[in-house]
């Protein structure tokens, strides 16, 4: 019939529907293409903003760096009236803090996580779930302030003299109980990262394959060697990754250890003294900054965080990295 002849494509013509098809493909790797690009410039715009905060704080701390050199990392002297500038005390300051946060909130914040992925009832794990990150949604100066208000009387009135008592003879626990010093700093650091490290490590254990539990029940495993023989070991890269972002934490915050520590730049042994971190330093002093070489000190001790915090997180990425291969390889 004509109409089929003419609804019948010429011989060795290309089909409408490959062509149509064909089209359709070329836009779609065009798109894909394009997002591709996109994601690309996204990422670099990252590193290019890493490489330029560093940069931009080298350039700004140049008077410092050329006046005292490296030595300005092991130098222990601060002094603005007579432009003597050294950043080991800040530095073993943030050091001893993070230290001792990571001391006292790993151990609480992985109790937790158990807790709330192995033993918990559902109902029960929300609630405490939210009260947690409840938790870290508070804003640091009302941690600092609850610091002065609360923390700090207990520390000197219950937790120093009872230290001391027991703990006297050692460096650290020694000389009198002012509250005030790096002790409170750690704590209060302790309870910023306690929600963060508890959250992720909590998560990483949901993911861990109900198969691996299983088989240890199997073997007639108890729940605790359950959880030290199964959960733990698998979910070992990730507990590692909340350790540290706990610890980058710890090392950069500012209000709550300023408003706790007693700002001293000092170096001693006993935790009961009064410090100073890199942080506090520069909320408390970079507004007081005089001369351009004070100024450049401050800048220049921003660079160290900024570098500290980089050889962390390298770090990490290694250790991380290790602990998954082992984990994965036969």
């Amino acid at each position: 019939m004509p109409h089929d002849r003419a609804a019948t494509p010429a011989a060795g013509g290309p089909p409408g529907g490959l062509s149509l098809a064909a089209a359709g493909l070329r836009s779609s790797r065009g798109a894909d293409d394009t997002f591709r690009v996109v994601l690309g410039a996204f990422a670099l715009l990252v590193i290019v903003l890493v490489f330029g905060i560093g940069f931009s704080l080298a350039m700004a701390s140049g008077p410092s760096l050329q006046k005292f050199g490296l030595s300005f990392l092991w130098t222990s002297k601060w002094d603005p009236v007579h432009d003597t500038f050294g950043a080991l005390p800040f530095i073993y300051g943030t050091l001893v803090t993070s230290a001792l946060a990571l001391l006292i909130g790993v151990p609480v914040s992985l109790g937790v996580a158990i807790y709330l992925a192995e033993m918990s009832a559902r109902g029960s794990a929300v609630v405490l779930s939210f009260i947690i990150e409840l938790l870290a949604a508070i804003p640091s100066v009302i941690l600092g302030l609850w610091g002065i208000f609360v923390l700090i009387p207990w520390v000197r009135g219950s937790v120093e003299p009872a230290l001391g008592r027991a703990l006297g003879w050692t460096p650290l626990f020694s000389g009198p109980a002012y509250g005030i010093g790096m002790l409170a700093a750690g704590i209060i650091l302790a309870i910023m990262v306690i929600p963060i490290i508890s959250s992720v490590a909590r998560d990483v254990m949901l993911a861990v394959p109900q198969d691996q539990r299983e088989a240890m029940y199997a073997l007639g495993a108890t729940r605790w060697e359950m959880i030290r023989g199964a959960v733990l070991p698998y979910g070992r890269a990730g507990i590692i990754g909340a350790v540290i972002l706990g610890l980058g934490r710890a090392l950069g915050e500012t209000m709550a250890v300023t408003m706790v520590i007693g700002n001293r730049p000092q170096i001693v042994a006993s935790l009961f003294q009064p410090g100073y971190t890199i942080a506090a330093a520069l909320a408390n002093e970079f507004s007081e900054a005089s001369s351009s070489l004070y100024l450049s000190a401050l800048i220049e001790m921003a660079l160290v965080l900024f570098v500290m915090s980089l050889l962390v997180n390298a770090a990490a990425r290694r250790l991380v990295s290790r602990v998954t291969s082992s984990v994965i390889a036969p």
